[in-house]
């Protein structure tokens, strides 16, 4: 079922807007400020966001920015009539689409199914991965190197270099990486993602000790850097 989360600081609106999605077959999670929507996009990985830009905290172009930063999840900004300055400034921090408040529910459902529709078509577009060490083929779930041979990857390494090779050069935060591997239930273990992510360079890069590719963001998470310096 596609999940969709909501965020926008009036209970009346995500209530709304709860009702007439969930009756049409999505499920939904609330946020109602900027730094909610983050962590549940997050913790549970939606399919869609649709954002309100008046948040009470962050601004909702903070909010596309930080996401964006680690994930393609499609984002519909909600905005007022007047504010045309923040519907350009959105589509260029990152939205996928805006609808002008108030809204009729039928454009909303087109504008949601439309950026679904977007959403697969990438995924579908991008099945190899290929870096001039070795290749991803999300496909068959394989990795081989440039001789061709298969590179035996466990299963739990195989999710982690495919969560990362499916959103290239972006930030993937340590509880983001943690959350789509393991579960959003499970608490992030920075060391035994460490270990993990030890393994599966001492298997694909070049020199284990100077990754190119699975690059660590001191601090924050990791990067999958598909055209590393020669």
């Amino acid at each position: 079922m596609t999940l969709i989360l909501i965020v926008d600081d009036e209970a009346a609106i995500r209530k709304a807007l709860r009702i007439n999605l969930e009756v049409r077959g999505y499920e939904t999670i609330e946020a109602e400020d900027g730094r909610a929507a983050v962590r549940m996009a997050a913790d549970r990985n939606p399919d869609l966001m649709l954002l309100d830009l008046g948040l009470p905290d962050l601004d909702g172009l903070d909010v596309i920015a930080a996401v964006r930063g680690w994930s393609h999840l499609p984002i519909i900004a909600l905005t007022a009539r007047d504010e045309e300055p923040s519907k350009v400034g959105a589509l260029d921090a990152g939205a996928d689409d805006y609808v002008t408040k108030p809204f009729g529910i039928n454009e909303l459902l087109a504008r949601i199914r439309s950026a679904l529709r977007r959403a697969v078509d990438v995924e579908a577009d991008q099945p190899m991965v290929t870096t001039t060490d070795f290749t991803i083929d999300l496909a068959t779930r394989t990795v081989r190197s440039t001789s061709g041979a298969v590179v035996k990857l466990t299963p739990l390494e195989w999710s982690i270099v495919e969560h990362l090779a499916t959103h290239p050069n972006r930030l993937i935060t340590h509880r983001m990486l943690v959350s789509a591997v393991w579960g959003p239930s499970y608490e992030p273990e920075a060391s035994l993602l460490r270990v993990h992510m030890n393994h599966i360079r001492a298997k694909l890069e070049p020199d284990p000790q100077r990754p190119a590719y699975f690059v660590t963001e001191s601090g924050m998470g990791y990067r999958f850097v598909p055209e590393r310096d020669r």
